[in-house]
């Protein structure tokens, strides 16, 4: 039986065309995921430390719609709308990605790219909306390149550039290309998985009690960070914990997906709010040292501890390099869960705001 299933269907390929007297548009909605295995910590060119595993979501996304024409200098120009407003920011971003790569983006050289982009969530506040941007901009430069006549021949091998791209970009954001439960890393066990792009888990090897489990964020900070993923990543050089971390995320990944095919939540809670902790953890005794939890976070926190214990009901807490805390429980339980947020830790969240989310089924292209 394959850990790792196929890819799923993609856009069909476009046959090879100039695009000098061509325009149109791509539209992608692209979901966060949220990691269970944490990756933290990098190498070379966004190759990850260790494996990390998540599963992606529903609710929480980003669309973006690229619209493309020749253009008008005959060089590449960009433009970024976030929320409708121009954003030098995010277009100094992809400016800087796509002439970080030339040899991968040679089809975009004489085409004016505008790209308008939103969020379903709060950006920068530890939800990965770089996952979901990145893959949503990943995904819409696929699209073209097909549109440009690049044919990567199996749809898997497409799914794989995406993941790719999207790891180039951002490294959380190649597990958003697939729905489910998604592995990133080279893991001996598994010989088709990479450091170079995310696979998603087959779904023979997830127990149905895992299959539509429920995610509630509670956004205890809609504020940008105190410090970027990027830079959270550098502190891990040279960190004194780090080939300690690097191990245990090993050890964490193995035993998760055990938990997974078997329908262990006792031990899939276990690992889950480790993995959280040690992550703040680190950053916590890092150099600089960064402490990205709120005071409303520790009290979520202790209150879903309590409820646990008194209600035994299998829930876990995840927390991203944010403040912000998800909320991990089965459907079954889905109504006395949402109950509790609503009369005991709405409270803590920033304008009463939370998002109720599940495992979801991956990005979605609008024709």
């Amino acid at each position: 039986m394959a850990l790792l299933q196929q890819s799923p269907k993609f856009a069909t390929t476009i046959a090879s065309t100039s695009l000098e007297h061509q325009q149109g548009h791509i539209h992608w909605r692209v979901p966060s995921n949220i990691a269970l295995i944490k990756y933290w910590g990098k190498r070379g060119v966004q190759l990850p430390q260790n494996p990390s595993l998540s599963f992606t979501l529903q609710h929480a996304y980003t669309e973006m719609q690229l619209d493309f024409r020749p253009s008008s200098t005959g060089k590449r120009i960009v433009e970024f709308y976030f929320e409708g407003m121009p954003n030098e920011k995010f277009r100094a971003k992809i400016v800087q990605f796509l002439e970080t790569y030339p040899e991968e983006f040679t089809f975009t050289e004489k085409l004016h790219l505008t790209f308008h982009s939103i969020n379903s969530f709060p950006h920068s506040a530890g939800i990965a909306s770089s996952a979901s941007s990145m893959g949503a901009l990943a995904l819409c430069l696929v699209s073209l390149a097909q549109k440009c006549g690049i044919d990567w021949g199996r749809l898997e091998t497409t799914w794989q550039k995406a993941s790719y791209w999207a790891r180039l970009a951002s490294g959380s954001a190649c597990r958003s290309i697939y729905g489910g439960y998604v592995l990133w890393g080279a893991v001996p066990e598994l010989p088709h998985s990479s450091d170079l792009y995310a696979l998603p888990l087959s779904q023979e090897n997830i127990h149905p009690i895992f299959a539509n489990f429920c995610d509630s964020i509670l956004i205890i900070s809609a504020e940008e960070k105190a410090v970027s993923s990027r830079a959270g990543h550098a502190l891990m050089n040279g960190h004194p914990f780090a080939e300690a971390r690097y191990q245990q995320a090993r050890t964490h990944l193995k035993q998760l997906l055990e938990a997974l095919a078997m329908g262990n939540l006792e031990k899939f809670i276990t690992i889950v709010e480790n993995e959280a902790l040690t992550l703040h953890g680190l950053m916590m005794n890092s150099y600089p040292s960064f402490i990205l939890m709120k005071p409303a976070t520790l009290a979520v926190i202790e209150q879903l501890r309590n409820f646990r214990r008194q209600r035994e009901i299998p829930l876990a807490f995840t927390l991203d390099a944010g403040p912000n805390v998800h909320v991990l429980y089965p459907a079954a339980f889905r109504q006395e869960v949402r109950n509790f947020i609503d009369e005991e830790l709405v409270k803590y969240c920033q304008q009463n705001r939370y998002i109720h989310d599940e495992v979801g089924t991956g990005p979605i292209l609008f024709q």
